[in-house]
């Protein structure tokens, strides 16, 4: 996984990737002004190991943000409510937003996604049940949510 942060917290993450390289696609031109390390952030890189392991994790840190547009901090925010393990609609966060008629502007803000798991989009679905969209793909959508509904207590 790639994980970028600055002063005022998480910048971006990506979902599991096969290779560095790969990780470094997906975090983009971010990626050109950043540092590597594996020691500064070791509580998260923790939580997210047992989080893809299958353990109830929480994620409650900082995140900055500085890049969205106001409408998609709003959505992410929003979304970070959506309890671990359940599921809200794409209308469910249109109307935290105070915008009940946004629902496409809200699929494609959550398509924006760039704190993955952090800010848990594949927790929204359609109104229908069904799936809906995801950046990593609906087979990483579906496993992400069978793995919240069978977690343990982490």
């Amino acid at each position: 996984m790639g994980i970028l942060y600055s002063d005022r917290g998480l910048v971006a993450t990506t979902l599991p990737c096969p290779s560095d390289r790969g990780a470094a696609w997906l975090l983009g031109k971010r990626v050109n002004h950043a540092s590597r390390t594996d020691e500064l952030l070791p509580d998260l890189v923790e939580r997210l190991r047992s989080y893809f392991s299958g353990s109830w994790v929480s994620f409650p840190d900082e995140l900055d943000l500085s890049e969205a547009t106001p409408f998609q901090r709003q959505v992410w925010q929003a979304t970070r409510l959506i309890p671990y393990g359940e599921t809200r609609s794409y209308l469910w966060v249109a109307k935290q937003t105070g915008r009940p008629a946004a629902v496409r502007a809200v699929g494609q803000a959550l398509g924006k996604n760039i704190l993955p798991v952090i800010i848990p989009c594949h927790r929204v679905i359609a109104a229908d049940g069904s799936l809906g969209g995801f950046t990593g793909g609906l087979k990483m959508k579906r496993r992400l949510l069978e793995l919240e509904s069978t977690a343990r207590a982490g």
